[in-house]
């Protein structure tokens, strides 16, 4: 009989996303990471900063350098209970663009109130 101490305990995952969405696999992975850890019922948030805000941004048409489009995928994070869904402020004003430019609902934190969460998290990935 096998004796795991923290069986059936849930972890706190964040997932980072600071990359633009194309030229790099990095986005895409994490996005499936997510969608894989919300299968096993995990407590996940999801974080947008630096060039990563670009991710969500509406209308994106990536054919032009030979890439997919995998933004619209972010609709499902609903489907699979993952609402915990942070954009960083200062990020999104240095590169021009609000939160009606998003293509979910997201919320918007500052640099600050993002470090306080993340400094809560068991387990932190960045992409």
């Amino acid at each position: 009989m096998t004796n795991c101490k923290n069986a059936g305990v849930s972890k706190r995952f964040m997932y980072v996303n600071r990359r633009a969405p194309h030229g790099a696999i990095y986005a895409l992975e994490c996005l499936e990471l997510v969608l894989v850890t919300a299968a096993f019922d995990q407590d996940q948030c999801l974080v947008f900063m630096d060039d990563g805000v670009f991710l969500l941004k509406k209308n994106q048409d990536p054919a032009a350098i030979g890439a997919k489009n995998f933004s619209l995928t972010y609709r499902a994070l609903g489907d699979y209970d993952v609402e915990k869904i942070y954009v960083e402020k200062e990020s999104l004003q240095a590169r021009g663009l609000t939160e009606a430019d998003l293509l979910i609902p997201v919320t918007v934190v500052s640099s600050k109130e993002l470090g306080e969460i993340m400094h809560a998290q068991d387990v932190v990935i960045g992409a």
